[in-house]
């Protein structure tokens, strides 16, 4: 297994720092009625910043296309994601430039990295993606299209049609197919509903290459998305990864969005590791904790000042490259 180095597993450290307090400033909005709704991803640090580390990033069929669900934010930070746009689409700012300011917190969209729109409707991106991975399978070359969702959304039958498509005898998809196990489902245990005992074991009837890992690690994450990774791009088959995580704020600010102290926190159990290996000090997380904190409340203040969308383009691109109303 991989050995990640201690240049990257400092690099790790603080995108994990920056995307955990970047969730609180978002959850700390809402509840300061500068937002309409909170969904994000504490607890699932550990597994997606090593991913948005591995992505292979631009733009066309040369690259990874990925089809996320709205606890992504690390993945893009990881990517090099500007935490203002988060902070833009969290307020509904004109100047989100993932919607206008017309979508959800965490529904991110970026062309220049194919990053596909993030939907609300469940796992429909799944569905979505088989037809990105069809794409580079007919293109060739090292891009792979990415996919992933929770544990509940695997009960769709758009996660069933993934499989079908991804593992057809001949016409395999560069599929790296990941399922984030939070073992919840809004307010449902996943202990109630999978009769399954890992998620992953459904690729095995399809053939389909699977890993069970936990993701609160970040050695563990990182090594098998690596090897996930390069399995896909060199065999051009599928890969079913799933990633036991943690819900540290429940489901949404549906359900309050309250820190839950039995799940268990990837961040200090990397801290502590760090610590244990003399590369970093304790004094040194505080600073580094205070130094996003006052720049992400910064970042707060700023944006209440930006405009809300102009009423007048509520109908704009409701169709591709179609502006007022479509009728």
């Amino acid at each position: 297994m991989t050995t990640v180095d201690s240049a990257t597993l400092l690099k790790i450290h603080d995108l994990m720092v920056k995307n955990r307090l970047l969730e609180e400033r978002l959850i700390t909005m809402f509840k300061q009625n500068q937002g309409f709704f909170w969904i994000g991803g504490p607890g699932e640090e550990a597994f997606n910043i090593p991913l948005g580390l591995q992505v292979k990033k631009g733009h066309g069929l040369d690259y990874d296309y990925l089809h996320l669900h709205y606890r992504s934010s690390g993945i893009l930070m990881a990517m090099g994601m500007d935490p203002m746009d988060a902070i833009r689409q969290m307020k509904n700012s004109a100047l989100d430039p993932h919607s206008g300011g017309r979508n959800f917190a965490g529904h991110f969209s970026m062309r220049k990295w194919n990053v596909a729109p993030i939907t609300s409707p469940i796992e429909v991106q799944y569905l979505v993606a088989i037809g990105t991975a069809i794409a580079q399978r007919d293109h060739g070359g090292t891009g792979i299209t990415i996919v992933n969702g929770g544990d509940a959304g695997t009960a769709e039958g758009d996660f069933a049609s993934c499989l079908v498509w991804a593992s057809r005898p001949k016409q395999e998809l560069p599929m790296l197919i990941i399922v984030t196990n939070n073992e919840w489902g809004i307010s449902t245990s996943a202990k109630t509903q999978h009769g399954e005992k890992h998620i992953a074991d459904r690729g095995n009837a399809f053939g389909i290459k699977t890993q069970v890992i936990n993701g609160n690690d970040v050695n563990e994450s990182f090594a098998a998305i690596q090897e996930a990774m390069h399995y896909v791009r060199t065999q051009r088959k599928p890969f079913l990864l799933e990633a036991k995580v943690s819900r540290l704020y429940g489901h949404s600010s549906a359900s309050g969005g309250m820190f839950n102290p039995n799940e268990e926190d990837p961040l200090p159990l990397l801290q502590k590791k760090l610590i244990a290996a003399n590369l970093l000090s304790a004094e040194a997380i505080e600073t580094l904790r205070a130094k996003y904190e006052e720049e992400l409340r910064l970042l707060a203040d700023q944006v209440k000042t930006e405009p809300q969308p102009d009423p007048h383009s509520i109908y704009d691109f409701t169709y591709w490259q179609q502006q007022g109303k479509y009728w």
